[in-house]
């Protein structure tokens, strides 16, 4: 028996799929993580905390959730022979335990003061002993696709290769709906990119009640008779099924289906923002009903907090199709197909993401296709030139990467849609301040003609062994420090309740943090409201797993 594994290493989680490679490669199981297991909350977060506590830590945390991830299929790794990747830079990056600092800082200057060696991240296969991976044969080959250029990812090439973008000959432009939000707009034969850090809004998190898409997520909302919203939840296969009609001012309602929920995807976020903003349940920046929340099935709310957070996402990811629009120097009205990829551009309905500005306002076309980093995982896994083949198409392709942080037109543009999500200002407003700054005032909503789903889930293929939900990775940082009084102050401060004080005797104590669950450096509250002022975040090292 010989197995292989197709791997995407997102920036909110990992997915994979187990894969018969003796049987004409077909799939037998899929397992997820519900978060990344670095700590942070997006991919600067987990950049910084790779530089700041070190490769080697950031690294074992890796490779030990991924050994935990494969081990969840039930192979031995005596039969698992193959490994095929896809993600972005960074997350390849870190996986292979390269350098990482030519993508966390921007200019040639600081790269060359720190004497920075960029790698070519061209098509290349190692052997799985190289990272320490245990979950398969030592001599499993790992195979890894190539990027566009160093800062336009694989991710990027797979968006584009699955969708057949370079096929249509009209302008197009694709998102990859994530915490690192990549885009790309194509024009004339030139791929124009960017990738827009929208937080993990997108993804479900930061979000009160928020998961991945995984069974029992409430995946989008629809309007019902009598001021009610219709809640749809995803099932076992990830299909999202039409379980409740609940009343979003009090929670009261009807289950049409025995589906339970356990909480709200990104698109979930969407529909609800949209939905609330249409019928009047959301007055920026407020939710207008009794609690200041919009209820859903199984007591699960959607808060202002959330609405902020929400808006910072979506401002983010309007800011960059703008920031693109305005680089290239066309109209609205010239794009003729959006191409939407990842968990959230597959579950979302195109017209609510328009409301909120999630796809351009005026399109006769939108695609939307599923998670295109797995399935071209899955394409190089299961042939053997797939990794030559993406070599081909990165090298074709004709690309300028916009750096939206360094970008005048993105900063003027997100400052808008910061005062337009947290302030209330007026759209016709917004639209007159982006006139004043010579960019194009964004047009009235033009619903597209057509809208098409390639897929009918974000995983289309789960396998006859069915979906494995790797809830909590089990990947822990320890530290102990001298001066440490035992306090707890650090463990009830937590905002996500990631870190636990324990008592190792002799006045000695260990501090040890779920590293899936800790904000990171984009945090530290722990290591701030240390009264002793012994704490060191970058100090705490990975506990080896028995």
């Amino acid at each position: 028996m010989s197995y292989g594994v197709a791997l995407d290493l997102g920036t909110s989680g990992y997915r994979s799929h187990l894969v018969d490679l003796s049987n004409h490669g077909k799939i037998l199981s899929t397992s997820i993580t519900m978060r990344h297991p670095l700590p942070g909350a997006n991919i600067m977060d987990h950049l910084h905390f790779w530089i700041e506590n070190g490769n080697e830590v950031g690294h074992r945390i890796i490779i030990e959730t991924v050994d935990h991830l494969i081990s969840l299929h039930g192979a031995k790794p005596s039969e698992i022979t193959r490994l095929a990747i896809c993600g972005n830079p960074a997350q390849l990056s870190m996986f292979e335990n390269i350098e990482i600092r030519d993508l966390a800082y921007a200019g040639q200057s600081m790269l060359k003061r720190l004497d920075v060696k960029v790698p070519e991240r061209k098509a290349h296969a190692i052997k799985a002993d190289e990272l320490g991976l245990s979950c398969m044969r030592k001599d499993a080959e790992v195979r890894i696709p190539p990027s566009i250029r160093h800062e336009i990812g694989a991710d990027a090439l797979a968006m584009i290769m699955k969708t057949n973008m370079l096929e249509d000959k009209n302008i197009s432009m694709v998102t990859d709906y994530g915490t690192n939000a990549e885009m790309g707009l194509l024009y004339k034969g030139e791929l124009y990119t960017g990738s827009a850090a929208a937080g993990p809004a997108m993804e479900g998190q930061s979000i009160e009640y928020g998961m991945l898409a995984a069974p029992e997520a409430i995946s989008d909302l629809a309007v019902g008779p009598d001021g009610k919203w219709y809640n749809f939840v995803l099932d076992s296969k990830l299909k999202p099924v039409k379980t409740a009609l609940i009343n979003p001012r009090d929670g009261n309602g009807q289950i049409l289906e025995s589906l339970a929920a356990r909480g709200i995807t990104g698109t979930g976020c969407v529909a609800c923002v949209a939905m609330g903003l249409e019928t009047g349940v959301i007055k920026l920046p407020s939710i207008d009903t009794p609690d200041h929340k919009i209820h859903l099935l199984n007591g699960i709310t959607f808060a202002e907090s959330d609405l902020h957070e929400a808006g910072k996402a979506m401002g983010a990811i309007r800011a960059g199709h703008r920031t693109l629009i305005e680089e290239v120097g066309i109209e609205d009205g010239d794009i003729k197909t959006m191409y939407l990829a990842g968990a959230s551009g597959t579950y979302v309905d195109p017209v609510k993401a328009q409301v909120v500005g999630l796809v351009p306002r005026v399109l006769d076309k939108t695609v939307q296709a599923g998670n295109t980093s797995l399935m071209m995982a899955y394409d190089i896994l299961v042939d053997d030139d797939g990794l030559d083949k993406m070599q081909d198409v990165a090298n074709a392709i004709s690309s300028k990467h916009i750096m939206f942080a360094s970008s005048k037109i993105f900063e003027d543009i997100y400052v808008n849609e910061l005062a337009f999500w947290d302030e209330g200002m007026p759209f016709d407003f917004f639209n007159e301040m982006l006139k004043e700054k010579g960019y194009r005032p964004m047009p009235k909503i033009k619903v597209p003609k057509e809208t098409v789903r390639i897929v009918s889930s974000d995983i289309p293929v789960i396998g006859d062994r069915g979906l494995k939900v790797l809830d909590n990775v089990g990947v822990y940082l320890d530290g102990s420090f001298e001066g440490c009084i035992g306090c707890k102050k650090c463990e009830k401060e937590c905002p996500e309740r990631a870190l636990k004080v324990s008592e190792l005797g002799n006045k000695k104590f260990l501090i040890r943090i779920a590293t899936e669950h800790c904000l990171g450096t984009a945090c530290k509250n722990c290591e701030s409201v240390c009264p002793q002022k012994c704490y060191n975040f970058s100090e705490l090292k990975i506990v080896k797993r028995s």
